[in-house]
């Protein structure tokens, strides 16, 4: 598939920087999500996170409420809701509302980790008793009170708003599990690649040979996620990108932390090993650099996918030179975008 055919989306961490705000961080979210429909980006989606100071995506569905409002056209949803953090029931009502205030733009993108620590984990599962193990039976009891057909909801209840709407589910992954699934039920698939590569392309492949057509999809659909940060030059962009690689070396040495501002050499903060661990193994599924060394990359990346989508996620300090990230990608892979 040539790179220009393939859709351009957005996951928003919501992150909030050093020294900023919730409030602020989803301010930022708005002005994005409003520039990125401008630039014709199909998608704009929010993550799950709990118990954790720098990302303020907590309450996703409300995020979403917030952004779909000050937008016209983009498709707004989940990257995903963590379904075993929730009751299937509470998901279907709160998506029905979301789709009944903004009929054809919203997504569900399902997820089946907990978005968080194990402390969080057991405040949030507190009487569901459920887990990544029961994600088949807790994704077949929502989608029944979207579709009463499918005989999966409990006896007696029903989900208003929500029932008979027509919301597109999506299953996220890090592994075959989830590929599998969503094969199995003829569901679109998105791949976690942006932290999690090493079973992208199994999990890809696990996808297609298992997929089976349904009233949802003819033939497979593929979500690829990658870490994208355009700048003018590749040293510019590969500055601002030391952010995120912060991001993720407090994250794998247990740190709880805001986001950063970039640093003009990441070797005076991480060991070898963890520069490794880091950019050779967590986010080597990134293209950082000038709009021609951008393109490069995700052109590779799609042809090594076969990706129909890349679901970009940037973690900029400076929401300007977020802004124009996003922008210059847009025109990377969408030349007469304005």
């Amino acid at each position: 598939m040539a790179i220009q055919d393939v859709a351009l989306s957005i996951l928003d961490y919501t992150l909030v920087i050093e020294g900023g705000t919730a409030a602020r961080s989803f301010r930022e979210a708005v002005d994005l999500a409003v520039h990125a429909e401008q630039w014709g980006y199909r998608r704009y989606w929010v993550t799950e996170h709990h118990n954790m100071q720098g990302i303020a995506s907590s309450a996703t569905s409300l995020i979403i409420g917030h952004i779909a409002s000050h937008t016209n056209k983009i498709r707004v949803g989940s990257g995903g809701i963590m379904l075993p953090n929730h009751a299937p029931l509470a998901v279907a009502e709160q998506f029905g509302t979301l789709e009944s205030l903004f009929p054809g733009r919203i997504d569900l993108g399902l997820g089946r980790a907990s978005g968080s620590d194990q402390p969080a984990v057991r405040a949030l599962r507190r009487g569901l008793h459920s887990d990544g193990s029961q994600f088949p039976e807790l994704l077949h009891e929502l989608r029944s009170y979207f579709n009463p057909a499918l005989n999966g909801a409990v006896p007696g209840v029903k989900a208003y708003p929500g029932v008979d709407l027509d919301i597109p589910i999506w299953l996220l992954g890090s592994s075959g599990f989830s590929a599998e699934l969503a094969g199995k039920l003829g569901l679109p698939f998105v791949f976690a690649s942006h932290f999690a590569p090493d079973y992208l392309l199994p999990a890809l492949e696990l996808y297609h040979r298992s997929f089976l057509p349904s009233k949802e999809l003819d033939s497979p659909y593929v979500i690829v996620s990658v870490n994208v940060v355009v700048a003018d030059t590749d040293e510019e962009a590969k500055r601002l990108f030391t952010s995120q690689e912060q991001q993720m070396l407090n994250l794998i040495r247990g740190r709880d932390s805001k986001l950063m501002p970039p640093v003009d050499d990441m070797n005076e903060l991480w060991t070898e090993q963890e520069k490794v661990t880091v950019r050779d193994k967590m986010m080597r599924y990134s293209a950082i650099g000038s709009p021609d060394t951008v393109k490069t990359k995700l052109d590779s990346i799609v042809k090594q996918t076969r990706a129909n989508e890349l679901m970009t996620t940037s973690q900029l300090y400076d929401h300007q030179s977020r802004l124009r990230s996003f922008e210059l990608l847009a025109q990377v892979m969408q030349p007469d975008a304005k």
